[in-house]
């Protein structure tokens, strides 16, 4: 079975619910404001494998990141505020540990993802993918992202409206699951961000013990 061109899935790491409402209630301020819509059609999440076309079914996914669940606990992300990255997007920058430095165990369980999923990738289109190395790779829940890309003159005043609107976030939180979403759209070519649609598959607890819910 081969997905459909017009599926892609992502892999991401679901944040706490506190951490979820700030992200919701800043992003739908930033759409009312300044008219960008990119970060607020996706759930807050923390990108680990992004845009993946697979060549069979959707359930070689779920295999996949249910292997590499099993072999990572749940990880403790440091919220350093909104920041800037690349000049083109406006984020809460989870990336770095209380102590300044990349955080190991988030690090680690991105990469295991990215390679228990590269296989799966359709090859014919393999590039559209979202896969980082540890070189490239940064944690971030996106606040306003590729709206910046095409406007990048915004990305001052959008800080400035986040700092300002101080809405309450937990510095540090616990991520406990790895989410699967499928998205849809008939272009990927194109400006896909602002009218594409997207399903919750399912969530996986991090850690062997998976009882405890």
């Amino acid at each position: 079975m081969t997905e459909r061109d017009d599926v892609r899935y992502g892999v991401f790491l679901l944040p706490d619910a506190r951490t979820s409402a700030a992200v919701t209630a800043i992003t739908s301020c930033l759409r009312a404001q300044f008219g960008t819509v990119s970060a607020g059609r996706f759930p807050p999440h923390v990108t680990l494998a992004g845009s993946l076309p697979l060549a069979d079914a959707a359930t070689e996914l779920l295999t996949a990141i249910s292997a590499v669940a099993l072999e990572h606990e749940a990880v403790t992300l440091h919220n350093a505020g909104p920041r800037s990255l690349w000049r083109q997007v406006l984020a809460f920058d989870v990336h770095l540990d209380v102590t300044g430095v990349p955080n190991a165990a988030l690090v680690n369980l991105a990469m295991a993802v990215v390679d228990a999923v590269r296989p799966l990738v359709h090859p014919a289109v393999g590039r559209a993918a979202d896969l980082r190395d540890r070189d490239t790779w940064h944690a971030h829940l996106s606040l306003a992202s590729h709206d910046l890309a095409g406007r990048p003159e915004l990305l001052h005043d959008v800080e400035v409206f986040v700092r300002d609107l101080h809405e309450p976030y937990p510095s540090e939180f616990e991520a406990t699951r790895l989410g699967i979403f499928r998205l849809h759209h008939a272009d990927w070519a194109g400006p896909w961000w602002t009218t594409f649609t997207w399903e919750f598959v399912t969530s996986i607890k991090l850690g062997a013990d998976r009882s405890k819910k």
